[in-house]
């Protein structure tokens, strides 16, 4: 880009280089992209695990607890735990992502995936689960910036919606596993149920490591490391016809800060480009209109899905359960199998929607109908408590509305959080962008987590579930105002949709082409 450019503005759009000239009706149609839809596919396993490994621990806990008698505290932190090392996972993976690519960083979460979970199967002592719960908390911050990252940056534009959904539809198969789980092994010896319980997801971790060295890195990587050739070659497997391939790298290239008319299979890119140094600077310190606006964005999302209590339900149903008079350990955890096959239900749902109804329109519903069945659970938790004796009504009420809850959640809040806030950001952006908002999320979640029993001994279970409402009203008016519409658009064209203001966004000239 010549110094005359930059001094006018003159910042030429993907949506101005031909993003849009790809045949509508073919990209709308998934099988026409089939390599890029099975990568998303084995990827998407480092979110079930993790999905599993959140789940199990709502059944595990009752029978460790009585296993190695632990205190409530004790309880609290080894449900906790993983938040807190995701949190250090979140803060490293988005770097890393950078260095040594997508592929490999979910090959790293995998492996941690795996040590983890051979640790807790293995649990002679409350130490050692700590440890083992915190090798499977890197990991998990590892899956929960990379595999949607990942997903985004291989899918075409107009299927984006589904394909980075699948991480999600993933993550409720494995909190489906999970309950499953807990029903199914409950049934064994106390002291053998738990350990298979947490054990079991070190095959999937070490088969998934496996087969994504058969997998393609992302694209758009590639370009940032000045690999034009070997992205070129990817996107021609990732697209559905040479056009489109040559479309797409365009608008990349253009994106990366690479003139659109260098054919070089190899450019010289900057050392800062290719590891991602300078972007936290970027994002940060002095951002532009537009990034300012995606940050927020993506962080508010990611802190109001933690603040609806999300988590509380994964860990603590059985608990919830128990408070409303239910008190049968098989019928709790059967209970938790019912709410796991509705998320999963409805993350199904979601993920046809994402590209037909759009994010923030689901963000809407989703939020809303959340409130209702916080509200509905604060009145009967907060009925229950003052009353003396044992009532019949609130088991039924507490699952309805539990089950709304997650009903709720699976449509919106859960799957379009990751989606939205994982194709907002800029190309140069986008690991580390992400990064910043699961961070929030790792925080908020911890938090969350950590907090529920002490302070519904405060304030009582309705009262929390109560203050939980608040937040997600707060969430859906931030929605309704602060959100755009992000569905059909090019991951190139997101600054633009933000507002983007081409003369302060100009960065410096593009990496020298020599024969371009």
């Amino acid at each position: 880009m010549s110094e005359a450019k930059a001094e006018t503005g003159q910042f030429q759009m993907p949506s101005e280089i031909g993003i849009h000239e790809i045949d509508e009706e073919s990209s709308k149609n998934y099988l026409n992209y089939k390599y890029a839809c099975a990568s998303v596919v084995v990827a998407s396993v480092s979110s079930m695990t993790y999905g599993y490994i959140a789940a199990v621990i709502s059944g595990a806990l009752l029978f460790i607890k009585e296993d190695l008698k632990i205190s409530d505290p004790q309880v609290q932190l080894l449900a906790g735990i993983l938040n807190v090392c995701s949190l250090a996972g979140s803060l490293a993976a988005g770097r890393i992502a950078d260095i040594i690519g997508r592929r490999y960083t979910i090959i790293v979460a995998s492996l941690l995936f795996m040590l983890g979970s051979i640790l807790m199967g293995y649990g002679p002592s409350y130490e050692i689960l700590i440890m083992g719960r915190c090798i499977s908390g890197f990991g998990s911050g590892f899956a929960l910036i990379i595999v949607p990252v990942y997903c985004a940056e291989i899918s075409p534009p107009s299927s984006r919606g589904f394909l980075t959904c699948v991480p999600e539809l993933s993550l409720n198969v494995g909190l489906l596993l999970g309950y499953a789980s807990n029903f199914a092994f409950g049934k064994l010896s106390l002291k053998l149920g738990w350990r298979i319980m947490n054990g079991v997801t070190a095959i999937p971790s070490l088969g998934l490591a496996i087969a994504m060295l058969k997998m393609v890195e992302s694209p758009r990587w590639l370009v940032m490391q000045g690999r034009i050739s070997e992205a070129r070659n990817v996107l021609l497997l990732l697209s559905n016809s040479d056009h489109e391939a040559k479309v797409r790298l365009r608008a990349i290239k253009i994106a990366a800060g690479i003139d659109e008319n260098c054919h070089q299979d190899i450019v010289p890119v900057a050392k800062q480009t290719r590891g991602g140094a300078g972007s936290l600077k970027a994002l940060l310190w002095k951002p532009s209109r537009s990034v300012r606006r995606i940050l927020i964005a993506a962080v508010a999302v990611h802190l109001f899905q933690q603040l609806s209590g999300f988590q509380v339900f994964l860990v603590y149903a059985p608990r919830i359960f128990e408070k409303a008079g239910m008190r049968d350990k098989n019928k709790l955890l059967l209970a938790t199998v019912g709410m796991g096959i509705i998320k999963m239900a409805v993350a199904f749902a979601a993920a046809f929607l994402l590209d037909k109804v759009g994010r923030r329109v689901l963000l809407l519903i989703s939020s809303g109908g959340t409130v209702v069945s916080l509200l509905g659970l604060g009145v009967c938790m907060t009925m229950v408590e003052h009353s003396g004796e044992d009532l019949a009504w609130p088991i039924s009420f507490t699952i309805v509305a539990v089950y709304g809850f997650v009903g709720f959640m699976g449509i919106g809040l859960g799957p379009v959080t990751w989606v939205y806030s994982s194709e907002i950001f800029p190309l140069r952006l986008r690991a580390q962008g992400l990064g910043i908002g699961v961070v929030v999320n790792r925080i908020t979640g911890m938090a969350v987590i950590m907090t529920f029993i002490t302070l519904y001994n405060m304030i009582t279970m309705g009262g929390i579930f109560f203050v939980y409402c608040g937040a997600t009203a707060i969430a859906w008016w931030f929605y309704y105002v602060f959100l755009p519409e992000t569905k059909g658009k090019s991951l190139e064209d997101m600054e633009a949709v933000f507002g983007k203001s081409p003369k302060s966004e100009v960065r410096a000239d593009p990496p020298h082409c020599n024969g371009s």
